[in-house]
């Protein structure tokens, strides 16, 4: 099984929109599907309500690691981490990392999640598994957001 899954879209929208898109957290929760309490910020936790459908009932939770505008988007988090019942803050986390490379008035988003090997072993192939399916309809999703007027 592989350590990372990376994702690449080409989006018809310029890198400021994209990154809005990111870095806002009000933007980001409306394609992610999580209604968050407080803007990212470098070194700080970012917590909301999920608001997927079937997931409602779970918090959202990221550590902001690296805001750099327009080029790069980073966290770390618990990935899959759908469980109530269980307490995920003693695992290893995951980084997400969101990378933007303008070309011409379009943007290209490659989105990596790196760090499996050091999930549990009970945990990693299906934290992998979701969170591969997820990051796929999660492209789909900012490829709608970014495309709506704003």
């Amino acid at each position: 099984m592989s350590n990372s899954i990376e994702k690449r879209i080409e989006l018809d929208a310029p890198v400021d929109r994209v990154w809005r898109a990111l870095a806002d957290h009000r933007e980001f929760g409306a394609w992610f599907g999580v209604k968050l309490d407080a803007p990212f910020m470098p070194g700080q936790v970012t917590r909301g309500r999920i608001t997927h459908p079937g997931y409602e009932h779970l918090t959202w939770e990221a550590k902001v690691k690296q805001m750099e505008a327009e080029r790069v988007f980073s966290f770390t988090w618990h990935p899959y981490a759908v469980d109530p019942n269980i307490d995920y803050s003693n695992e290893p986390t995951t980084l997400v990392e969101f990378k933007l490379e303008r070309i011409g008035n379009s943007t290209v988003l490659i989105v990596i999640e790196s760090g499996f090997d050091a999930i549990p072993p009970h945990r990693r192939a299906e934290a992998f598994r979701m969170n591969d399916h997820g990051w796929t309809e999660q492209m789909k999703s900012i490829e709608r957001h970014v495309g709506s007027a704003v």
